[in-house]
């Protein structure tokens, strides 16, 4: 398998003419590099720095806790052997996680690479950035960094290691030689109370902790998000600035995002869920989603799932009141990658077909009872959130005087389950006009009211809604071609619209004059309960007794005189 090689780091190179490198096998790699800067000013006979006296410490990081494997190297093309205050073989890693800055008593090491690296500190803001990809990701370079750390080159490329790159600067400091990256520049002014600052602010404070910088979070460091051409403050240059990350890894695994598509009713709260899976995606490398309907933007950020598995990502929307065909885009972001996607919805409005108005001369001689419909049902539905922690793991480095604690810790991965369960019941009586109703008999041709409840119950409320449409279906009619709408008169209950055709207004449907004697049994589909992982819904029904008719309730006599 092709193996590649990754720069995560934006470059501010000083370059008016392009240095001349000679062309090197590529590993196959691609960078994510931009750049900035801006001018230097004019230095003193005590304090300053000349263009060119420049480096780059190398220092290979294990990629799955971030723990330091091999002392830091520092590579240069010039010979700075004047140096002579320098803070050892430390690298950003150790610093932050706790290492004191503290000078060195021995001799300034440095290794020349061997094919001249290109320009790394910008003075005015040009950049080189497809010499500075091609010379990190290629072959000669990366087996030379595996020969001087005391790396096995394989090992190296294998995807569980990554090198760390922080710039570094040659100049003079109150008539001394001095070697700092940009995160020792930093410490080191707050060492001497800011005085580095004042002399050499447009070196240690602006080209050269600008001269790196990651536009993908990393190794538990942010994407830098400020200024490219303004003096950074200590703070920030120790947490942000002056480092990059070479990674290799097998082909890269694109995140992707698998859909469904749906079918909603108008004017309901509905939950659009997609799954997204592909690489891994943790604090250090999130993942979102962006669900573009009808020209609103739904952003689901920090969507985190580890290595080999998905996540769902889901939005809440009401859907508009008409009916419609519609179609929502979905783009997924993360470790670099962007896959794209859409979901067909279809929008419809059962609020149509109701049933005639009977009529006391009606009449069905061919009527035949039709089985109830077996709708979808489903009682429950299950989905799960992966939850990344930080597993510590604390390493002394140093002897048993001079050391220092790190945290070479990793991300962990906790899956929490969510279940939602719907409940719901039906029942019809005889309406409360039917003067001969007993109990749940009733002649044909009267009326008959409905309620139907429903819930849904779940320890993640706020990722579900509560049953919203409730459908009712006639024997009468083969519980196809008419159908009653009901409405929702409180809270997960539902009962039948007021019926224009009712004396009275009630919430009623009348059974026909014809309805033979036996059961009259309604069918009912209770939908619209929308959870992560798809719609809740239930079949339900209930009868009561048709016997007579209600031509037996009238009695005509003549008038007496």
């Amino acid at each position: 398998m092709k193996k590649l090689c990754y720069i995560t780091v934006s470059l501010l190179l000083v370059l008016c003419l392009f240095c001349p490198i000679t062309v090197l096998a590529d590993t196959g790699g691609s960078g994510n590099i931009d750049g900035g800067g801006g001018g230097m000013g004019s230095g003193t006979s005590s304090n300053y720095w000349n263009p060119g006296n420049e480096g780059v410490r190398v220092t290979v990081v294990r990629a799955s806790d971030h723990a330091v494997v091999t002392t830091p190297m520092d590579f240069t093309n010039i010979s700075p052997t004047n140096v002579r205050l320098h803070f050892g073989s430390a690298c950003k890693i150790s610093y932050t996680s706790g290492k004191t800055l503290t000078p060195s008593g021995t001799s300034y090491t440095f290794v020349n690479p061997g094919q001249t690296m290109p320009r790394i500190i910008s003075t005015d803001g040009t950049t080189n950035i497809d010499a500075i990809k091609k010379y990190f990701c290629s072959e000669y370079v990366v087996k030379r960094i595996a020969e001087v750390t005391g790396m096995n080159y394989d090992v190296l490329i294998g995807g569980d290691y990554k090198i760390l790159l922080e710039p570094i600067a040659y100049y003079t400091f109150q008539g001394v030689m001095v070697a700092t990256t940009a995160t020792e520049a930093a410490l080191y002014d707050r060492q001497v109370n800011g005085l580095l600052r004042s002399w050499m602010q447009s070196l240690t404070h602006k080209n050269l902790p600008l001269a790196m910088f990651l536009e993908v979070s990393d190794l538990g460091y942010p994407a830098w998000s400020g200024s490219r051409t303004t003096a950074a403050s200590n703070a920030d240059i120790i947490s942000s600035l002056g480092l990059g990350i070479v990674r290799f890894n097998e082909e890269t695994e694109p995140v992707e995002v698998d859909t469904i598509d749906y079918e909603y009713r108008v004017n309901t709260e509905v939950i659009t869920a997609v799954t997204v899976s592909g690489g891994q995606s943790d604090p250090d490398n999130p993942v979102s989603v962006k669900f573009n309907i009808k020209g609103t933007i739904y952003t689901v950020s920090n969507v985190y799932y580890p290595s080999g598995d998905s996540q769902l990502a889901w939005i809440k929307w009401t859907t508009p009141s008409t009916e419609q065909d519609m179609v929502i885009t979905v783009t997924v972001t993360g470790s670099g990658r962007t896959s794209n996607s859409t979901i067909n919805v279809r929008i419809v409005d059962l609020d149509k077909n109701e049933p005639p108005n009977p009529v006391a001369d009606d009449r069905n001689n061919s009527f035949s009872y039709s089985s109830v419909p077996s709708r979808a049902e489903q009682s429950s539905a299950s989905w799960g959130v992966w939850s990344p922690w930080w597993h510590e793991n604390w390493v002394w480095y140093g002897d048993d005087e001079d050391g220092y604690w790190a945290d070479e810790g990793w991300w962990e991965f906790d899956y929490n389950s969510y279940t939602a369960k719907l409940t719901s019941s039906m029942s019809i009586v005889c309406d409360s006009k039917n003067p001969t109703a007993s109990g749940n008999t009733m002649k044909s041709g009267y009326g008959i009211n409905e309620a139907v409840t429903g819930k849904v119950t779940t320890a993640l409320s706020t990722a579900v809604t509560q049953p919203q449409t409730a459908v009712s279906y006639f024997p009468e009619f083969g519980y196809e071609t008419y159908w009653r709408l009901l409405e929702q008169t409180s809270s997960g209950k539902f009962e039948f619209q007021k019926n224009p055709y009712s004396t009275y207004k009630n919430r009623t449907h009348f059974t026909p004059i014809w309805m033979p004697d036996g059961a009259y049994t309604v069918n009912t589909w209770l939908i619209d309960a929308w959870t992560p992982a798809g719609m809740l819904s239930s079949n339900l029904t209930d009868s009561l007794t048709i016997s007579g008719n209600l031509w037996q309730d009238w009695h005509i006599a003549p008038l007496k005189p």
